[in-house]
């Protein structure tokens, strides 16, 4: 069965300038390195929780949404955004970091758990589904045994950084395959690269 097109693309953040350049943020980087690419701005649309950006790519709408709720509170502004305009669940990207990934891999997947994400469990929850596609940005794990939670909200080393730009560049590069709903194909490209 093929993969509907993608409706919206969710990046997963914390608001405020505090957290704008950790970790966690990675999935803000996503959706605010494709809102320039195409030059297009980010509005608040303080009913659906969160800013919004709309693109035009090969005469399809897309949707990015930054939310302005904190991360474990994700849930309300996509699934205000996703009833709105009436997205389902396998209408959806959500791009978030990834501690099972090392810096610089990138991976895209359909449904499954949220392996402690607060962003993704809060999501699940207020949708009622799985299904949603996530692009997973790698951001690796602490090298001594810590909380996890120092770890994504700490800022990573300017080479980081940009290794993991340039994953997101990389995905950037399939975002025609991603939102035409062609997964596999961007899948091939993404996974076989490093």
């Amino acid at each position: 069965m093929a993969t509907p097109p993608i409706k919206l693309i969710v990046g997963l953040g914390n608001p405020g300038s505090d957290y704008e350049m950790t970790r966690h943020n990675a999935g803000f980087w996503f959706v605010d390195r494709l809102a320039e690419r195409h030059n297009q701005p980010f509005r608040n649309e303080s009913k659906h929780h969160g800013q919004i950006c709309k693109l035009m790519t090969h005469g399809q709408e897309c949707r990015l949404l930054k939310p302005s709720t904190f991360m474990n509170r994700s849930g309300q502004s996509v699934s205000s955004l996703a009833n709105y305009f009436r997205v389902s669940a396998d209408e959806i990207l959500v791009a978030h970091d990834e501690l099972d990934l090392l810096t610089g891999e990138i991976r895209l997947k359909t449904g499954g758990g949220h392996a402690g994400h607060n962003g993704l469990r809060d999501i699940m929850s207020a949708l009622g589904s799985r299904d949603f596609h996530r692009l997973r940005i790698g951001i690796d794990q602490p090298e001594r045994q810590g909380p996890g939670v120092d770890f994504v909200l700490g800022r990573p080393s300017k080479a980081a950084r940009e290794t993991i730009m340039d994953s997101i560049d990389r995905a950037i590069s399939c975002l025609d395959d991603i939102i035409g709903g062609r997964l596999q194909q961007a899948m091939n490209q993404l996974h076989t690269r490093r």
